[in-house]
C-alpha cells in the first residue's frame, strides 16, 4: 500500500514566521473586548450618565415626557417621585426615572 501514498515528512518545529496559537487566541480575545467595549458599553455608560444628570437638573415648572408618552409640566418633586401636570387640573404621578426628556420651555401651551 506504501507505493499509493507518499511518506509525510514534519516540518521542524517552532519554525521563524510561525505564530502560537495560544498567542493567537489571546489577541483574538482582546479584540473582542475592545469592540464590546467601544461599542456596547461605553455608550450605555455615557446614555445612563446623561439620564442621571437630566433627574438631578429636575426643577419646578419644567416641562418633560415621560417613557409612555406623556408630556407634562413638573408641578411637585421629591426624592424619588414627581407630579406633573398633564391638562388643566389633572395631575399625575410618577416615579423620577420615567422622564425620558425635558422640552423647551414654551412647549406645552394648554397647560
Amino acid at each position: 500500500m506504501s507505493f499509493f501514498i507518499s511518506p509525510a515528512y514534519a516540518e521542524a518545529a517552532g519554525a521563524a514566521g510561525e505564530m502560537d496559537p495560544g498567542f493567537f487566541n489571546i489577541i483574538f480575545l482582546l479584540g473582542f473586548g475592545l469592540i464590546f467595549y467601544f461599542f456596547m458599553w461605553r455608550p450605555q455608560a455615557k446614555r445612563a450618565k446623561d439620564h442621571k444628570a437630566l433627574i438631578n437638573d429636575l426643577a419646578k415648572g419644567d416641562e418633560v415626557l415621560t417613557a409612555g408618552g406623556i408630556l407634562g409640566k413638573v408641578v411637585k418633586l421629591n426624592d424619588d417621585y414627581v407630579v406633573l401636570e398633564v391638562s388643566e387640573g389633572t395631575e399625575l404621578t410618577f416615579q423620577k426615572v420615567h422622564v425620558s426628556a425635558v422640552l423647551p420651555k414654551g412647549t406645552l401651551k394648554s397647560i
